[in-house]
């Protein structure tokens, strides 16, 4: 497991300078950066609550995890990269569809996580969004997590990436066991390694309002370390999205439509989201067993949780 330096790598994060350089199309470089997340690893999860902010508040123990994750490119063109990652449980052969990535060059708008269960799409600055990346996350159904805006940079030869503060829903290690906060800030960082990547999170747990108010709980370090890693065997994991990846496009197709523009979504799921992630996984592992899934089946599903945001 790697060291957690919060401190240093925070002092490293308010040292990155802000230099913007707008281009009609990306630099190379920063399209060959994204990509090069892609492949097999070993894959650390670690999280440690540092500066304490709620008179009172206890810090909450230091959070670990790991897995075998292999990272496939599914889309890429010059303006638009997206990379899926599946995870592996290399004993039983089975295979999780984890989170997605999406970039997008100079993005015209993006969708924040604006209330409990309600991302709304908004426009992104031409200050923020000129010569910078929006990266979107999703989750394991493709439901929206959250995006960021930034700019890779290269300075002493180090490729990295540090994103604007953004609005992002309680992680899934936290929203079962946590109701003193609903809503984290978070700064996003991902860097090139010899050995593979990094992405870190400054995160702040806070409490926010109906009437807007907010009240900041704590501040959390977050580090995953991606290890390229040559032991494992990701022929399930591959073998899996070859079966299932036109089913998963036509699942993202409906996210976008309701995420391409304003006004957004809201989820009627419960906030754990399993009404939507079973549905939809059954259905792709119907698929993966070869039975073709109609669009209505699809349909039925959003329908029932997804609706536009009020």
């Amino acid at each position: 497991m790697s060291r957690i330096r919060s401190a240093a790598a925070l002092s490293l994060l308010l040292a990155l300078p802000a230099a913007a350089v707008s281009a009609a199309e990306p630099p190379a470089r920063d399209r060959q950066s994204i990509l090069a997340m892609q492949g097999e690893y070993l894959v650390d999860f670690a999280f440690d609550e540092t500066v304490l902010l709620k008179p009172g508040y206890e810090r909450a123990p230091a959070m670990r995890s790991g897995g075998d994750e292999v990272v496939i490119v599914v889309e890429d063109t010059p303006g638009r990269i997206v990379l899926q990652h599946l995870l592996l449980e290399p004993k039983s052969g089975h295979v999780t569809k984890h989170w997605r990535q999406d970039w997008t060059w100079e993005a015209a708008r993006r969708f924040e996580f604006s209330a409990d269960q309600t991302w709304s799409v908004r426009a992104v600055p031409a200050a923020l969004t000129r010569g910078a990346w929006t990266q979107c996350v999703y989750e394991f159904s493709d439901a929206p997590r959250y995006c960021g805006t930034g700019r890779w940079n290269y300075d002493n030869g180090v490729a990295t990436w540090t994103s604007d503060l953004s609005w992002r829903p309680l992680p899934r290690r936290e929203y079962t066991r946590r109701s003193d906060y609903n809503a984290l800030a978070v700064i996003n960082r991902h860097t090139l390694t010899p050995g593979g990547w990094t992405h870190e999170q400054f995160n702040t747990k806070v409490l926010r309002g109906a009437d807007g108010g907010m009240r900041e709980i704590a501040r959390e370090f977050g580090f995953n370390d991606y290890s390229r890693d040559t032991g494992v065997d990701f022929a399930p994991a591959r073998r899996y999205w070859q079966a299932t990846a036109g089913y998963w496009a036509r699942v993202r197709a409906r996210w976008e439509r309701f995420l391409d523009q304003p006004p957004g979504l809201r989820l009627k799921t419960p906030v754990d989201g399993m009404a939507m992630i079973i549905p939809l996984f059954t259905q792709a592992g119907e698929v993966e067993e070869g039975r073709d899934v109609p669009d209505a089946e699809i349909d039925a599903v959003f329908a029932q949780w997804v609706e536009p945001a009020g």
